[in-house]
């Protein structure tokens, strides 16, 4: 049986908990790529062999050592923390402290058994840098041009603004064509960034955000589970006859995927041919006028999911291309 190891991530270190033998070992070490190299020696010391390493996704905090433990050899799963967070509750877990989460990651990976986890390509993982920090230059942008239309009036102040809106300006514009220049010379991201673009309402920057978000399509085994990633999979509550809320959208997933889907769905809404009688069909059974887009928007990723699979462009009236129930 494979020894489990519970790893709760801060910024600056690794709670580490080793279930072997139905005993817990807990070490904590610096997260950095020391850090990294003892929790391996720690491992071979304690003769634990391959083990199968769990943790919550924190973002960069915890990638590097995710990708390190795999190139260890080791298993890896890397879990959205509301599992974990679930997990804990329907346990009755009580303790809050860095030793007790990684002690109850363990716990959740040996009784669940999640997905394995492998990092992503190097060409998918720099694309997805970059369209990272195109967002982030397109938030400073946005919030200094609200300052500006907020009503300052210091001459100097204004001056500022309009210094660094002029070069923010100027770095989005390099950062997205560093975007395209990526995939142009990387032939695999360039046909699926074709055949994306194919799909009336992505263009290439919405196609090229949705090859970094999701990574490798095979990770995926149909529409509704790359639907779920994304936090737009249908969440009804009903219990008995006096409990019924309206069916809403999980959430539970990458809001940057929701979020970058928005305005691509309004657009194929008009001018994609699937997806405007999709939402003709429950604009007729008066459903609410957000139900209909986050609707349109999980649509679009199911049709983003077959064109992805099937290594075919987009075509309305090619039936096997859309079904997503595999």
């Amino acid at each position: 049986m494979v020894n489990v190891v519970g790893i709760d991530v801060s910024k600056d270190s690794l709670d580490v908990v080793l279930v072997k033998d139905g005993r817990k070992q807990h070490k904590v070490f610096r997260n950095g790529k020391v850090g990294h190299r003892r929790i391996q020696n720690w491992l071979v010391s304690r003769e634990a062999g391959q083990v199968h390493a769990c943790l919550e996704a924190t973002g960069q905090y915890g990638e590097r050592i995710s990708a390190y433990l795999y190139q260890c050899g080791h298993q890896v799963s890397v879990v959205n923390p509301a599992r974990i967070k679930r997990y804990g509750e329907s346990k009755l877990h009580r303790n809050k402290t860095d030793k007790a989460d990684a002690a109850l990651i363990a716990e959740f990976c040996q009784k669940e058994q999640p997905n394995l986890w492998r990092p992503l390509p190097e060409p998918v993982r720099h694309l997805r840098s970059l369209v990272r920090r195109l967002d982030d230059l397109q938030n400073n942008f946005q919030q200094e041009r609200n300052r500006l239309l907020a009503g300052e009036r210091n001459p100097w102040v204004l001056a500022d603004l309009q210094a660094h809106l002029d070069d923010l300006q100027a770095r989005i514009i390099a950062v997205r064509q560093a975007i395209q220049q990526h995939i142009d010379q990387n032939p695999d991201l360039k046909s699926q960034q074709d055949l994306l673009t194919s799909i009336p309402g992505i263009g290439q920057l919405t196609a090229a955000r949705l090859l970094a978000e999701i990574g490798d399509i095979t990770a995926f085994e149909s529409a509704p589970q790359l639907a779920a990633y994304a936090g737009l999979n249908p969440m009804g509550s009903r219990s008995g006859s006096s409990v019924l809320k309206k069916t809403r959208i999980s959430k539970q997933g990458r809001a940057f995927l929701r979020k970058l889907l928005y305005m691509p769905a309004l657009v194929a809404r008009k001018h994609n041919p699937v997806i405007h009688q999709f939402c003709l069909r429950l604009s007729q059974r008066k459903l609410p006028e957000m139900a209909i887009v986050a609707a349109a928007m999980r649509k679009l990723l199911h049709i983003v999911f077959g064109v992805l699979k099937n290594q075919l462009p987009f075509d309305p009236d090619f039936g096997k291309q859309f079904d997503f129930s595999t």
